[in-house]
């Protein structure tokens, strides 16, 4: 049964809404303030808390505060109870991430109801978490083999070579040998930590309490300088920075500039890796009364209608006929931090011809 904490300085209160939940086959327990409050969430992490407002030494708004800066607390569900619940405060508390009130003096049924909701749609955030944790397990499980043992077969092939022939190989031979297996272990590098990074973003979006404290981050980035640094080295990365094309403006996005610059790298490592030499990339941005628009031009290989609507990570479209390899995740964590934070990614492709990305992004105003 449920695991469910009651944080109430009053006595008779809490001892009544023990007893009612005990009767109801709950596992209960007691907090007379609202530091023994915290510290027993802490050590026994319920299901649900109910906690009182007004009371001394912390508070309902300090206990729920305190709870939220610590992961192992940061999603139980919390609801106030409280003799003072004027729109203000409410408001407070829904900004600091409660689930619901209970205005004292409350009934039996009104308790009992709110408590059977709030766990009643826990259970289903948790199982949905669930699934989607399962699937991302599964689709690691298929595609990690593959998508690794391209760049660790160049480590160990190109290093075995070296060790093999190290008396008979020259310097500069040698510097190119290194300078490969360095490469390979770079992209290993960011292959895993792209899978690191979408299996937290899964969990952020499934999760409503850790969407919501993330979209209520404090985060802003400049972007002219951002998006042109960034460009200019994934041009360089492929060679390719005379086929690079900046039309970039000036503004403030409500995002991190770490954010910002993997969104980008992402995309443009796409457009790069999918499109020839001498063909042109395209980068250019403007900000209007909607936001911070930002798009990607390449004239690469394209996107069906299909492809783009059964874009997900480890989709690697027609691998088969294509050299390059390459997990499907880079678009997918680009769209992934873009829409966690407000913001849009559209693509717009046809096969053989080009692919254009749209990312809009909320942004300051222009003054």
């Amino acid at each position: 049964m449920s695991k469910i904490l009651v944080i109430e300085d009053e006595q008779g209160i809490r001892e009544n809404i023990v007893e009612m939940l005990e009767v109801e086959n709950y596992t209960v327990l007691a907090a007379e303030n609202g530091k023994v409050g915290v510290d027993l969430a802490q050590k026994n992490i319920p299901d649900l808390i109910l906690c009182d407002v007004m009371m001394p030494e912390l508070d309902g708004y300090y206990v729920l505060s305190e709870l939220r800066s610590h992961s192992r607390t940061q999603t139980i569900p919390l609801i106030f109870l409280t003799a003072k619940a004027t729109r203000e405060d409410m408001r407070l508390g829904m900004d600091l991430g409660a689930d619901d009130y209970l205005t004292k003096p409350f009934t039996r049924n009104e308790l009992l109801g709110a408590v059977t909701t709030r766990i009643v749609k826990q259970v289903a955030v948790e199982r949905k978490s669930q699934q989607q944790l399962d699937q991302l397990r599964n689709s690691i499980a298929n595609s990690l083999p593959q998508e690794f043992q391209i760049p660790l077969n160049s480590i160990i092939s190109l290093s075995r070579l070296l060790m093999e022939d190290f008396d008979t190989t020259d310097k500069n031979e040698a510097l190119e040998l290194l300078e490969k297996i360095y490469f390979s272990g770079k992209n290993l590098h960011r292959l895993t930590q792209n899978f690191l990074l979408y299996a937290k973003l899964v969990q952020i979006e499934s999760n409503p309490k850790r969407f919501k404290m993330l979209q209520q981050l404090k985060e802003e980035a400049e972007t002219e300088e951002l998006i042109a640094t960034t460009a200019l080295q994934k041009a360089k990365e492929f060679e390719r920075e005379y086929d690079l094309r900046l039309d970039l403006c000036s503004a403030s996005v409500s995002i991190s500039s770490s954010k910002i610059k993997k969104i980008l790298e992402e995309i443009l490592d796409n457009a790069f890796k999918f499109s020839r030499a001498r063909t042109l990339v395209k980068v250019a941005s403007n900000q209007d009364d909607r936001g911070f628009h930002l798009s990607i031009h390449d004239r690469g290989r394209g996107m069906s209608v299909a492809q783009i609507n059964q874009l997900g990570a480890y989709v690697q479209f027609e691998r088969h006929m294509y050299e390059q390899k390459g997990s499907g995740l880079g678009l997918t964590i680009a769209k992934l931090l873009v829409e966690l934070h407000g913001g849009n990614l559209a693509i717009e492709s046809t096969p053989g011809k080009y692919t254009s990305v749209h990312i809009t992004l909320p942004s300051k105003k222009k003054n």
